[in-house]
């Protein structure tokens, strides 16, 4: 009997593998090499978590409530914390059984397509995306359309832009404000316009605000269902503990929205993965129900860090740097970089090319443009120490400067 031709699926073969997660994986083997890396790559707060959340996970371990099975939407305390936070936050309200806790943003995202797409059901994602979000798409069934929108426009797409990419296969549009990857946060008047659009043509919105708490210069947030609540039956909210109060690694966020999207997105974690751990569960209940001074402390820095990053990568030769509102991410426009020959001879032809040339001669990981879009760009974290960013980017500036 013959061999199958193919070992492994062509569903999960079609995957790429996270450029940001890949980006930081090689930073760091050349770390263990010896290697001075600095990494810009992962989208990771470099504060430990505040002291009070890590406390309760510790009291959570020692309580044997915790070493059982729980609930596979989330623990039902957790869940209306997390109702109550999104109220005061989003100012959208909700019931707890509109809440689904998840193992990490991620399967929030995935989940969250899953429940919502059929096969060929299109997606609008506004492009530069967070890596994830198409990948997710393809693996629910559906089909990802980009719709860019480049430095000329902040990052940002326009009503005109989504309503020439929109087919009778549309159902769904990604809105993501603050942005991963390019700090681009959309004004209230933006937000309620692509709202409105999206409510007048019967679309799904699901709507990614893990980086709410991070908007500067007086940049408010604005969640899309609160500015136009006719959504609420038609839209999915995402969130999580990770960036706001520095849990990457604790793994919770959630998913909220009507109860017949929560109840077949739970039915699917239940054979999935079921319950998030619960000593993270009680982690992120002490995190969304106490108070945001140790969240104002991180962004004061990270607003700090932000100002010092563009000054400095506007100084590079053929960057172009515009000032992110949101996140904590610097998305430079690195084309009038590429063509050029550099130490060794080296002429990189695209960004992944030049991410790597940087990599390997200054020692400095940044994510290419590729992962979340075009070609032509470079995403930088600025969520690490003052010194080493400095040090990074001037590393960049001498290199590309010779």
């Amino acid at each position: 009997m013959a061999a199958p031709a193919h070992r492994v699926s062509a569903r999960l073969s079609a995957i790429a593998p996270s450029a940001t997660l890949a980006v930081d994986a090689k930073a760091k083997a050349l770390k263990a090499e010896g290697r001075p890396v600095i990494g810009f790559g992962a989208g990771e707060p470099d504060f430990p978590t505040p002291d009070y959340i890590v406390e309760a996970a510790v009291q959570a371990a020692r309580d044997p409530r915790n070493h059982r099975y729980s609930p596979a939407a989330g623990l039902p305390e957790l869940r209306e914390a997390v109702a109550a936070k999104t109220l005061r936050d989003s100012g959208v309200a909700l019931e707890a059984a509109q809440v689904l806790v998840t193992n990490g943003g991620k399967q929030a995202v995935y989940n969250t397509f899953a429940a919502l797409l059929d096969p060929q059901d299109e997606v609008l994602v506004p492009s530069p995306f967070w890596t994830t979000y198409p990948e997710a798409i393809r693996l629910a069934g559906g089909v990802p359309v980009d719709v860019f929108a480049g430095p000329d426009t902040g990052y940002k797409v326009s009503v005109e832009q989504l309503e020439a990419a929109r087919t009778e296969h549309t159902k769904v549009l990604l809105f993501v404000s603050p942005s991963n990857p390019t700090g681009a946060v959309y004004s209230p008047e933006e937000t309620r316009a692509i709202g409105e659009w999206a409510l007048e043509h019967g679309l799904w919105v699901v709507t990614d605000e893990i980086y709410e708490h991070l908007t500067y210069d007086g940049m408010p947030f604005t969640s899309i269902v609160a500015a136009v609540p006719g959504l609420a039956d038609q839209a999915v909210i995402l969130n999580g503990v990770a960036k706001t109060y520095a849990m990457t690694g604790w793994r919770v966020g959630w998913m909220a929205g009507p109860v017949d999207v929560i109840t077949a997105a739970a039915n699917l974690q239940s054979h999935a993965t079921s319950n998030v751990a619960n000593v993270s569960q009680r982690a992120a209940l002490a995190a969304v129900a106490g108070p945001l001074d140790a969240v104002d402390e991180m962004k004061t820095a990270f607003d700090r860090r932000r100002r010092a990053m563009v000054e400095g990568l506007n100084r590079v030769p053929g960057f172009s740097c515009p000032t992110p509102e949101g996140a904590f991410y610097a998305y430079v426009d690195a084309r009038e970089a590429l063509g050029r020959t550099y130490r060794g001879g080296v002429t990189p032809a695209t960004s992944a090319e030049l991410a790597a040339f940087i990599l390997e001669q200054a020692e400095v990981a940044v994510v290419p443009g590729e992962a979340f879009g075009p070609s032509g760009y470079l995403r930088l974290s600025y969520a690490l120490g003052d010194d080493d960013l400095a040090e990074g980017v001037q590393r960049i500036e001498a290199l590309l400067s010779e």
